[in-house]
């Protein structure tokens, strides 16, 4: 599974620049709905395309390393080895 980790990019930018930037603030600057970005921040499973996970880098100055996390998900792995 692939986490998007927005609300620990929001908190970093934070941290790095001292601006604190709400949802609606993100929502303006990226162009996506403030009813996206807080999907975003509270999915674990939200499916984003390349191009927003692009436009959040890009606005939150960070990397798709450090805004994504990977975590295998082990019984599928396990089923597609028994295949």
């Amino acid at each position: 599974m692939i986490k998007i980790k927005l609300k620990e990019a929001i908190e970093n930018l934070t941290r790095d620049t001292g601006v604190r930037v709400t949802y609606e603030q993100l929502a303006n600057k990226t162009g996506l709905s403030r009813a996206t970005i807080e999907s975003i921040a509270s999915r674990s499973k939200y499916n984003a395309s390349l191009k927003v996970i692009d436009t959040l880098c890009e606005t939150l100055r960070t990397t798709p390393e450090e805004l994504l996390e990977y975590t295998p998900n082990i019984k599928e792995n396990e089923e597609a080895c028994e295949d």
